[in-house]
């Protein structure tokens, strides 16, 4: 394990406690002594001194000496190391994500484009006039599913038993290699 990893493990392990999380907060505002940091919470000073003790390992805080006092004041060093270690995964989801919204715009563009051609060859009426109020309406008949929908969605055939084709397999595997990510 780097040493890097180590200080991220303890930064992550200081933040992972609410109470901790609190007192950084009330930090952020300014230099605070042990008693304005224990002075929300309902615990010992002793608890609170443990708290204090795993943000100052963790790098998180600094007791400084003014007098007797010991006032504690935030260190944004160990932060901002986790903040840099989160921003590189948050870039690297936003571009899948953003591949996998100019995939489905495709995906919907090709589709709409395929749709009208579609509708007017399996529904010879499509292309007759709307009827209006007062006309008796004609039924077209009950259309078959393949011409309502040209293609299910592949969760509702994997649902009902259907077992992909190769086509389907091969497109599953362009669409995650796309987007870069495997389900």
């Amino acid at each position: 394990m780097s040493p890097a990893t180590d200080t991220l493990s303890m930064t992550f392990a200081a933040l992972s406690d609410p109470t901790r999380r609190a007192m950084l907060a009330r930090l952020v505002l300014g230099e605070a002594s042990v008693n304005e940091l224990a002075a929300p919470f309902k615990m010992s000073l002793p608890a609170v001194s443990k708290h204090i003790k795993v943000l100052e390992k963790a790098g998180l805080l600094i007791k400084t000496r003014h007098a007797q006092q010991r006032p504690c004041k935030i260190d944004g060093v160990q932060l901002k190391q986790a903040v840099d270690w989160i921003e590189q995964y948050r870039q690297l989801w936003e571009g899948r994500l953003d591949r996998l919204d100019a995939y489905l715009q495709e995906l919907h563009a090709s589709e709409s484009a395929a749709r009208p051609a579609q509708e007017t060859a399996s529904n010879p009426d499509a292309s007759k006039p709307i009827d209006t109020p007062g006309k008796v309406k004609r039924s077209a008949g009950k259309r078959s599913q393949s011409a309502a929908s040209p293609k299910q969605p592949e969760h509702a055939l994997r649902s009902a038993g259907h077992q992909p084709s190769t086509k389907e397999k091969t497109d599953d595997n362009e669409f995650q290699q796309q987007i870069g990510f495997d389900f």
